[in-house]
């Protein structure tokens, strides 16, 4: 499998924008989740890469929308309304069938909040 690339993360002040993109090979599902020390990896969004099935957390809802671009190979976090709580390490990952765990991490791309 080839790993995931994500990009796009950078500093940004409450209020503002991100996108990040994850450019990957074909998947089932592509999932963004993140991170910060000393707590757990958690889900922000899923896609799937045929179909139109897309979740949000409902800590993102409204605020952040999954897309994909086939003919990029990309996916994009487009994050809006951004909130310091938004900091951390934001990864991609995928799952080749809707009962596969998720795999195949990328190696994440900072996002900082400043308030």
């Amino acid at each position: 499998q080839v790993q995931p690339v994500e990009s796009g993360g950078g500093l940004v002040q409450a209020g503002g924008s991100l996108r990040l993109s994850c450019v990957v090979s074909d998947f089932f599902e592509l999932g963004w989740f993140r991170q910060v020390p000393g707590k757990e990896r958690e889900f922000v969004a899923a896609i799937r890469w045929r179909g139109s099935p897309k979740y949000h957390a409902d800590s993102v809802k409204g605020r952040f929308t999954i897309s994909k671009d086939h003919a990029k190979n990309t996916v994009f976090l487009t994050m809006n309304a951004l909130k310091p709580d938004d900091t951390g390490v934001y990864y991609c990952a995928t799952k080749e069938s809707q009962i596969t765990p998720w795999g195949n991490w990328g190696q994440g791309t900072q996002v900082t909040v400043s308030s």
